[in-house]
């Protein structure tokens, strides 16, 4: 999907990020259309887990704006980010091991509930209700990342593979517009990394727009409709997949020139 300005789920404009004397991203421009797997790309220490924190609002920028669907997020709380619609996975996994699985997917649908803590505690029959209503959409959630066979075994016991998947499934449960999935197959043998590929074709065709984080180049350019290659903070290089793969900058920024 191509299109102008106007096209744009995302806008990045003059994004900075400083810690004391050391710029992290320097000065970033890029836009991401709806319902496309973008990938951000870079060398270690290119500034690309430092960039999702930014989107999300873990870190303030130093310098720049963020927009998501004409919302300005810079100035929001990580919440407030994720109740637009934009929700992450993240590098180390965040998974409750002492729950369900099921009982970790339900976490990620408290956005979507309404009730308060007195009718929580009070068991009114609304709780009830909502209580149904989330256990129905994690169970969803489950579904669709081929997880809903296990949905009543402890996290702890599942193999590695499983739990990025499990992270996947809550992020997914929010019914967010867009997830940034960071390092989705780090850690991840061949099969499981195949596994993870058409996972992430599956949100696409969904509409959910991802943005990617991932060394696994096989997979960046198996799965991405464009990528945008960070080098020390710094724009690189844009565009297809291929048009990336071909550029001498790219070549000599990750094989030193």
């Amino acid at each position: 999907m191509q299109g102008g300005d106007n096209m744009a789920l995302l806008t990045v404009t003059g994004l900075e990020k400083r810690f004391g004397g050391v710029t992290a991203i320097a000065g970033l421009d890029f836009q991401v259309e709806p319902e496309i797997v973008f990938a951000i790309i870079g060398p270690n220490g290119a500034g690309k887990t430092t960039l999702f924190n930014l989107l999300t609002s873990i870190y303030e920028p130093t310098a720049g704006t963020v927009t998501f669907d004409g919302h300005e997020l810079t100035r929001l709380k990580p919440y407030q980010i994720a109740r637009l619609g934009v929700t992450r996975t993240f590098q180390n996994l965040q998974v409750f091991l002492n729950m369900t699985v099921i009982e970790n997917v339900m976490v990620g649908c408290h956005l979507r509930s309404r009730c308060g803590i007195v009718e929580a505690a009070l068991r009114l029959p609304s709780v009830l209700r909502e209580e149904k209503k989330v256990r129905e959409m994690a169970m969803e959630a489950l579904e669709f990342c081929g997880l809903e066979d296990i949905a009543n075994r402890d996290a702890s016991s599942l193999p590695y593979g499983m739990l990025k998947k499990l992270e996947v499934a809550r992020a997914l449960a929010a019914k967010p517009r867009m997830l940034l999935m960071d390092e989705p197959a780090a850690g991840l043998n061949d099969t499981e990394t195949m596994v993870m590929s058409n996972l992430i074709r599956d949100i696409r065709g969904s509409g959910i727009t991802v943005l990617l984080v991932e060394h696994n180049m096989g997979l960046v350019m198996e799965v991405s409709d464009r990528v945008l290659v960070l080098n020390y903070g710094e724009l690189l290089s844009q565009g297809t997949p291929q048009e990336v793969q071909c550029d001498p900058r790219v070549i000599a920024a990750y094989l030193g020139e």
